[in-house]
């Protein structure tokens, strides 16, 4: 099996030695295309203003001067003589649930190799920032090589990925594994925090209140995640809400 991973924290992550690590439990062709630096937060975005610069770190590594989007495409259309079998995305410096996903380059890049017909899981290990400490890595290195076996083994659809958050604990303390849904935030804990530069001028940080760690209703990533359980859920490419379509429909008849 070929496996492609890549991340959206850069290419000189920790966690993307830890995913590196998780692949090579699965394979010994494995290829590494990250970005050249930090993308995390630019979702599925998609270099098309500016070329893309690549640079070769080692025996089958590669840094790319853009998004983690461009990554899988440089990866899996120019860098390998052929598709990869297996995308893995991570893994990520906090985790990637609730609306996370709609944000996440770890997850875009999951994504476009779904679009590319590949399977792919998104890979996220949970912790507490505020406690200046690091994510415990060996957590998804213990725990993710037997889920993506599972998984890969079932058999993954066509345009689906699977996202895994995995909980803020020691491997030994995972309580579980909880297939979720994707969960949802309240929103009022989001927040726009103000701060003066040097020279007085106002500038702005988007955040989430610290200290607060929404849990969600039973069944979601975020509940999963609270309770030391790992949180599979799979994401689909297509964003259609059937239900009311089938209600629009009904108010714009077709001619």
């Amino acid at each position: 099996m070929r496996i492609l991973v890549t991340n959206d924290d850069g290419i000189h992550a920790p966690g993307l030695k830890a995913c590196e690590e998780i692949a090579r439990k699965l394979s010994d062709d494995v290829w590494v295309v990250a970005p050249e630096y930090d993308q995390s937060g630019v979702s599925h975005s998609l270099s098309l203003n500016d070329p893309l610069r690549l640079r070769r770190i080692g025996e089958r590594h590669y840094a790319v001067k853009g998004t983690p989007t461009d990554c899988v495409i440089m990866g899996a259309r120019h860098i390998m003589d052929a598709l990869p079998d297996l995308v893995l995305s991570g893994v990520n410096r906090g985790r990637n649930a609730a609306e996370d996903v709609l944000y996440s380059g770890t997850v875009a890049a999951a994504k476009e190799a779904a679009v590319l017909g590949i399977p792919s899981f998104a890979l996220s290990q949970a912790y507490a920032s505020q406690k200046n400490q690091e994510p415990v890595w060996q957590t998804p290195i213990a725990h993710a090589p037997d889920i993506i076996n599972r998984v890969l083994k079932e058999g993954m659809p066509r345009d689906v990925l699977v996202n895994v958050n995995f909980p803020d604990c020691p491997p030994g303390a995972v309580k579980g594994i909880a297939v979720s849904s994707q969960g949802k935030r309240d929103q009022q804990l989001l927040r726009v925090e103000a701060r003066h530069d040097g020279r007085g001028l106002p500038y702005y940080w988007i955040a989430f209140q610290r200290g607060v760690q929404p849990t969600g209703r039973n069944g979601t990533d975020l509940s999963a995640l609270s309770d030391n359980r790992i949180a599979v859920t799979p994401l689909r490419l297509d964003l259609t809400d059937e239900p009311f379509m089938t209600r629009l429909a009904g108010i714009f008849p077709a001619t």
